[in-house]
């Protein structure tokens, strides 16, 4: 049995060594199939067999299996391959009859074609009569509106007529608003004469009514003394026949309110066509018209004498027209303004509040007012670019008027005034060369003057706590006068353009101290290089404080909103990041040159200072330590007499400093006076000699000098 179990060993080896030949064979017949099945079949032998030859016993179990499941997987297959055909046949026939349908179908379309298109060619004669008749229809339709509205504006017009014949006034206005409202209904037409001929016979009863009312109204404003030119001597009392004369005013106002919307709207036609005129285009042009509502109608009429009499004086040949006393036409509009306010109040408001017309009248005369002032500094803005002096003058009593106009009259804010003329562009530029030109000038004589180094309150001490010279005084009070100019621009950009001045002329400031201070650094204990330091660090202080105004932080908001490059230039993210978020200021940059100027100062001030203590300490650094008699001997402790000048000069020097630098920097540099000072004795001395370590026990302390 054990030779027979041998034999079928080797047997079972030799046929599984055949069928692994074999496979590999295939592998080599197949290539495109190989390489997976190859793998397939060495994993499938080394999970099954592995490399014990003695497991090969197992080959014919093995075989046996995998025949047993190709057999059931060839049963499997011949069965799904009898039921295939039946089901194929079945889809071809469906296939089949699907066909002969579509065959049909097509058939149908074609024949259905043919008879639309029959149909069609035997019916376009009839469709091109009926088109023709459509358009005629048409074209007669449109003759027939054109026609109709023609008629409309006739019959308005001679109801028109008819009204102001009868003196009907209201029936004349009303017809005249139902031309308003046609022309409005026609803005989109393409009927260009149609509407030529509708405006112009609106603009011909407009004007007639409107020349009525107005010389209606300007008798009853006669009057009541209209216009107020001098102040009013008293109030306005009731004359014998003031209600006769009120009830006209309200009649008349009331009337001219009612012609406002046709006013307006030939108002706008004739501004868009170029027609208003030269001065009405000047004042367009000054004024924002987003900002710049129609004046009311009353109050335009009320405005013409005002405006005869501004014209005559201020833009004529007259005398009062002279380009270096622009504050005599300011002054005469605020004058205007302020005169006719009770007029205003009492006599027109309470009118237009029973009309229900949202109105200020007081605001709207200002505001008629101020398109002539527009007007005529818009003029002279454009002719003074080129005289420093008279534009410099221009912008300070413009400034001062817009001022007076905001505070003294209420004006509203959201209402433009006369800062946006300075915003145009040669304007507003003319105007940062002005400024620059003047702080310079300013820089040079205050830097120059006799007493430019000493504090005007050198002797009142509570209020010379900084101890700032006169010229670092003054040169920030020019700084601040220039914020005051630019803080009531309307554009944020333009005042960064004027803080982009001021940052300039700080560091301009700064580099001229600098200058002086290397003229002056050869005495740093002298007057003038004190007075320096505490120009530099009274700036330094200012600019800090600026940095927390609210002001300067919505600026500073602007900027970075705005990536304005004349303040930001130069900032990297981190930078742009910390202005952001408020964490830094628009000064950061001006502040760290000025700090390390006063460093660089206060170093030099106090190396000075211990060149002199050094020099007087030198006897005492000499002094014989051991022969002196031990602390424990003495009662009292006391100051070696070698000791004496060095301290002498330490509290001299001190004082000096105490009375010429500002309290700040007095701590700093007496502080860093003490530290030197330690260094020096505990240090410098014992070192020269070591049979000093006594010292610090005999004479000081080294807590003595510690601050």
């Amino acid at each position: 049995m054990a030779a027979l179990s041998a034999a079928e060993q080797t047997v079972d080896t030799e046929h599984f060594s055949e069928s692994m030949h074999s496979l590999s064979s295939d592998a080599e017949a197949f290539p495109a199939d190989s390489a997976e099945q190859h793998d397939f079949v060495v994993d499938f032998i080394e999970k099954e067999v592995g490399s014990d030859l003695k497991s090969l016993k197992n080959v014919s179990n093995l075989l046996k299996k995998l025949t047993d499941e190709n057999n059931v997987l060839e049963e499997q297959v011949l069965t799904v391959s009898s039921s295939v055909p039946p089901k194929v046949s079945a889809a071809l026939s469906a296939a089949e009859e699907a066909r002969c349908s579509l065959e049909e179908l097509l058939k149908k379309e074609r024949l259905i074609s043919n008879m639309l298109h029959q149909h069609l060619q035997g019916a376009q004669p009839w469709m091109d009569n009926l088109g023709q008749i459509l358009n005629q229809v048409d074209h007669i339709e449109r003759h027939m509106e054109y026609l109709r509205c023609l008629q409309h504006i006739e019959e308005l017009s001679a109801a028109v007529q008819q009204c102001l014949m009868t003196s009907s006034v209201w029936e004349a206005i009303r017809a005249v608003d139902s031309m308003a409202a046609l022309d409005t209904g026609l803005s989109q037409s393409a009927c260009s004469h149609l509407q030529d001929f509708l405006r112009e016979t609106l603009h011909f009863w407009h004007k007639i009514i409107k020349d009525r009312l107005t010389i209606d109204f300007e008798k009853v404003l006669t009057q009541l003394h209209w216009p107020i030119i001098s102040p009013p001597t008293q109030s306005l009392t009731p004359t014998a026949s003031s209600p006769e004369i009120s009830s006209q005013l309200e009649l008349l106002v009331t009337q001219l309110l009612a012609l406002q919307t046709s006013d307006d709207l030939l108002s706008q036609k004739d501004l868009a066509s170029g027609k208003g005129g030269p001065s009405a285009q000047t004042v367009s042009l000054a004024t924002p018209t987003s900002l710049a509502p129609p004046l009311c109608l009353p109050i335009q009429i009320m405005l013409l004498p005002l405006s005869k009499r501004f014209r005559y004086h201020f833009f004529g040949n007259r005398q009062t027209n002279t380009p270096n006393k622009p504050e005599w036409y300011l002054t005469q509009a605020l004058m205007w303004m302020g005169n006719s306010t009770t007029f205003m109040e009492e006599k027109i408001q309470p009118i237009l509040d029973r009309a229900g017309a949202d109105i200020s009248a007081r605001v709207e005369l200002c505001r008629g007012l101020l398109s002539l002032v527009q007007e005529k500094v818009a003029s002279d803005a454009s002719r003074l670019l080129y005289d420093d002096a008279l534009f410099s003058h221009l912008v300070e009593e413009v400034l001062q008027f817009e001022k007076e106009l905001r505070s003294n009259h209420s004006y509203p804010a959201a209402l433009p005034g006369l800062l946006h003329l300075l915003l145009e562009d040669a304007v507003l530029q003319k105007w940062l060369t002005v400024e620059r030109k003047m702080a310079v000038e300013k820089m040079d004589a205050m830097l120059s003057a006799e007493g430019a180094w000493s504090s005007q309150y050198k002797d009142i001490s509570d209020m010379d706590e900084l101890k700032a010279p006169d010229c670092a005084e003054t040169f920030m009070t020019l700084l601040q006068v220039i914020t005051e100019r630019y803080r009531a621009l309307p554009c944020p950009s333009a005042q960064l353009k004027f803080l982009g001045l001021q940052r300039e002329l700080v560091d301009d400031f700064r580099i001229r101290l600098t200058q002086v201070m290397k003229e002056e650094s050869r005495c740093p204990l002298g007057a003038r290089y004190c007075a320096i330091l505490n120009a530099v660090n009274y700036i330094s202080t200012i600019l800090s404080d600026w940095g927390d105004n609210v002001f300067f932080l919505q600026l500073q908001q602007a900027a970075v909103s705005l990536g304005d490059d004349v303040v930001l230039r130069d900032l990297g993210v981190l930078e742009l990041g910390r202005l952001a978020s408020l964490e830094g200021s628009l000064f950061e940059g001006l502040l760290a040159l000025l700090d390390r100027l006063k460093g660089d100062m206060l170093g030099r001030l106090l190396e000075w200072t211990m060149r002199e203590v050094i020099e007087k300490a030198r006897p005492y650094g000499q002094d014989r330590w051991l022969s002196l008699p031990s602390q424990h001997d003495l009662s009292t402790m006391t100051l070696s007499s070698s000791a004496c000048p060095m301290m002498l000069c330490v509290r001299d020097r001190l004082l000096h400093l105490h009375q010429s630098l500002s309290l700040s920097l007095f701590q700093l540099a007496w502080q860093g006076l003490a530290d030197r000072l330690n260094k020096f004795l505990y240090q410098d001395v014992r070192r020269e000699n070591p049979q000093k370590h006594c010292l610090c026990f005999y004479d000081l302390s080294p807590t003595s000098l510690n601050v």
